[in-house]
């Protein structure tokens, strides 16, 4: 991991440089996420795709700083450190929460003239379809038992108190901010949209996700893979062929 150089370093990760790429992906962690969660994906896609992976406040190295209330407020604090990158190599990817927040840094990239190569959106219903299911107000043992019925891989380490009492300020502001994100309509995309979803995700049906061709003008696909919410974690080979497929040109 490179250090963290100055004031906007705080948000992204590079776990394997690769400074001869032809292509850059921007990585968003879904809620209650962390960048490390993208190191197998850097090592990976590397040395063709550079990978950044974005680290949200409020968890590990950044746990001494206050979570962010809103989809729209990460970012707007992600985006300074992503306009040194912002060139015609930058794709962004976000799965679930960090879709939306991918998507929100993608339209102010547009509105800037620097447009991404690409948007990935991953998990996550079209803005126009997002739904508030109250998850952030439950009490502690049914918001963990929501975590479990989506497979979530932190779900089994808030078991232990300790655990618990760190992570859980960060998880409630990340369902907090995910579900009432509210889409506002202006600037939408022109670059390619590509929306990825499992087949038998609980949180996004294969109607909502095929919506996000409404957000851009430029071109739009929908991929399916088996699998639930966290389908990424089994069907990483073919989510990084299709990255390659894409971003490999």
């Amino acid at each position: 991991m490179t250090g963290i150089t100055d004031d906007t370093d705080r948000w992204l990760r590079r776990f394997r440089p690769s400074p001869d790429a032809t292509a850059r992906l921007a990585c968003f962690p879904y809620a209650g996420g962390a960048a490390p969660y993208f190191v197998p994906v850097a090592k990976m896609l590397a040395p063709s795709i550079d990978v950044l992976a974005v680290q949200y406040p409020g968890r590990q190295d950044r746990r001494g700083e206050d979570c962010l209330g809103s989809v729209e407020e990460i970012a707007e604090q992600v985006l300074p450190g992503l306009r040194r990158w912002a060139d015609d190599s930058l794709a962004l990817f976000g799965h679930s929460m960090g879709a939306s927040v991918a998507f929100e840094v993608a339209r102010r990239l547009e509105a800037e003239g620097t447009p991404p190569r690409a948007l990935f959106v991953s998990g996550r219903p079209a803005p126009t379809r997002n739904r508030d299911e109250g998850i952030h107000s439950l009490g502690d043992d049914a918001f963990i038992a929501e975590l479990q019925n989506l497979g979530a891989a932190a779900a089994a380490a808030l078991a232990d108190e300790d655990l618990r009492q760190m992570a859980m300020p960060s998880l409630r502001a990340d369902y907090r901010a995910a579900e009432t994100y509210t889409y506002r309509p202006g600037t939408d995309l022109t670059c390619p949209v590509h929306a990825l979803i499992g087949v038998d995700d609980p949180v996004v049906t294969e109607d909502e996700a095929q919506d996000w061709q409404h957000r851009t003008s430029g071109p739009f696909t929908l991929h399916k893979y088996p699998g639930g919410h966290f389908y990424l974690d089994t069907e990483t080979d073919d989510v990084l062929a299709l990255l390659r497929r894409t971003l490999e040109v």
